[in-house]
């Protein structure tokens, strides 16, 4: 019995576990109690259904599927959080690596080190650490797995002040295409972590991750305040103008949509579009108060939400907008800055939004990620000031083409303020990230080479491996 075309049929199943001596996990094939939920993945419109799944307890786990299937020709695809928006996490009639069970978190809070499985989600490391008076840079909403957030990057809350998550990253525990165990870290195999801080899957299975941690909390500010999309133009120029200089401890994103029927919200604003600033400072809340307090003066808001808040709460501020199964198309660019045309611009996209669930955004950036040498990390990206982000997300299956069209439409009406690159995490489609055509290209297509020479963690945003 082979693994060729193992997923065929329910002999597979055994076919594949004949091959795994020592495999403390459990395989799912379909139909069976438990795949199901375990092939879900977050973003709706991803179709492609896995035809086997084997849930992995540990690296060990880990490396006893990758040896068994290293060399035979089949796809593979690698499930932490499962919260990507390509939806990588799945390859259709594949085998898929499901690292869900493996999300325990500890934390040393003498060491400020905060140690976590490639399965666990932000919302646990943010509670684990927050336990302690700490943090690490993670993302904004809670659900995000940390493994797919950090490997290409990661922005949140604390990027101004501690960097992005991969920034935070002091060690990995890595199973490379021999199946080998490995530790990547500043002493062992740098190449290697050089190459998983933002250069995404491509090099191994990540089943640990260690962070820095930093002292944060329990309270921060958040500020929230939602004006009329009529006085966009004023407000964005001014937390524009406002954010030239602010602290590293402000770290803030301005956002236009459609207000929800949501009670939270008056009723008289229900359907209005608006043009929002989200705003949190990474220090006392008083302090923080005083900081922002320019950032509500700026119009005339149909609500504000600004005050002290747990910063657990803060990281879960957006949860309840990004929903498991909703359908999402996103895309990204950098800008160098933010003149007054591409405000105009981004405005325009926003009252032209085929769904009131989708979202134009200006994210700042700067601050301690862009202190970071470009070299140092694969995630080349620090010197832009400003990030576009699209989020296209609608409920109904038949208005997909209509909103992804429209995403990629506005993508190329704000290309000419951008610097033609954008964000590995916020696109479903390869070719818009720095790996495309970066100057640090080459070096990861020689790390690929060498830890992955025959491309098996190829169902990603791929970097081939170098030739020769």
């Amino acid at each position: 019995m082979t693994l060729n075309d193992f997923t065929r049929d329910v002999l597979s199943k055994q076919a594949l576990a004949e091959r795994l001596d020592g495999f403390k996990g459990m395989l799912l094939a379909p139909g069976e109690a438990g795949f199901d939920d375990a092939a879900a993945i977050w973003n709706g419109t991803v179709k492609a259904r896995p035809g086997l799944i084997a849930q992995c307890t540990g690296a060990g786990d880990v490396a006893t599927v990758v040896r068994a299937v290293a060399h035979d020709d089949i796809r593979l695809s690698v499930k932490g959080g499962g919260h990507n928006v390509a939806g990588t996490a799945v390859c259709d009639g594949g085998l898929m690596l499901d690292l869900s069970p493996m999300n325990d978190v500890a934390v040393d809070p003498d060491g400020a080190i905060v140690r976590a499985g490639g399965g666990a989600t932000w919302g646990a490391v943010d509670a684990a650490a927050q336990a302690h008076g700490l943090a690490t840079p993670g993302g904004l909403v809670s659900k995000t797995g940390i493994g797919g957030l950090t490997l290409g990057g990661g922005y949140g809350w604390l990027r101004r002040k501690h960097g992005l998550s991969c920034d935070a990253l002091i060690s990995a525990e890595i199973v490379t295409a021999d199946g080998e165990i490995r530790t990547a870290s500043a002493e062992q195999n740098a190449d290697l972590f050089w190459a998983i801080r933002g250069g995404g899957g491509n090099f191994g299975v990540v089943t640990r991750f260690d962070y820095r941690l930093f002292p944060l909390g329990p309270e921060v500010f958040f500020s929230f305040v939602v004006y009329p999309l009529e006085e966009g133009r004023q407000v964005l120029r001014g937390w524009r103008d406002f954010c030239a200089n602010a602290a590293d401890e402000v770290t803030s994103l301005a956002l236009c949509g459609t207000v929800p029927e949501d009670e939270a919200f008056e009723q008289r604003t229900h359907g209005r579009h608006f043009a929002a600033l989200a705003t949190m400072y990474a220090g006392p809340p008083g302090e923080g108060e005083r900081a922002l307090s320019p950032l509500r003066q700026l119009g005339t808001p149909l609500a504000d939400f600004s005050g002290p808040a747990p910063y657990i709460e803060v990281q879960q501020h957006f949860d309840e907008d990004y929903p498991d199964g909703m359908r999402y198309y996103w895309t990204s660019l950098y800008l160098p800055d933010c003149p007054d045309g591409a405000i105009d611009t981004l405005l325009e996209l926003s009252r032209e939004r085929p769904s009131a669930l989708t979202t134009v955004e200006f994210w700042q950036l700067g601050g301690a990620m862009a202190r970071v040498d470009a070299d140092a990390t694969a995630f080349g990206a620090r010197d832009a000031a400003w990030m576009l982000a699209v989020e296209s997300n609608w409920e109904d299956p038949a208005a997909d083409a209509r909103n992804t069209a429209w995403t990629r439409e506005a993508r190329a009406r704000m290309a000419a303020y951008s610097t033609g690159e954008g964000y590995r995490n916020f696109d479903p489609e390869p070719g818009h990230g720095p790996e495309a055509g970066g100057a640090q290209i080459q070096r990861l297509r020689e790390v690929k080479r060498r830890y992955d020479p025959a491309n098996l963690f190829r169902h990603n945003h791929n970097i081939t491996p170098a030739q020769g």
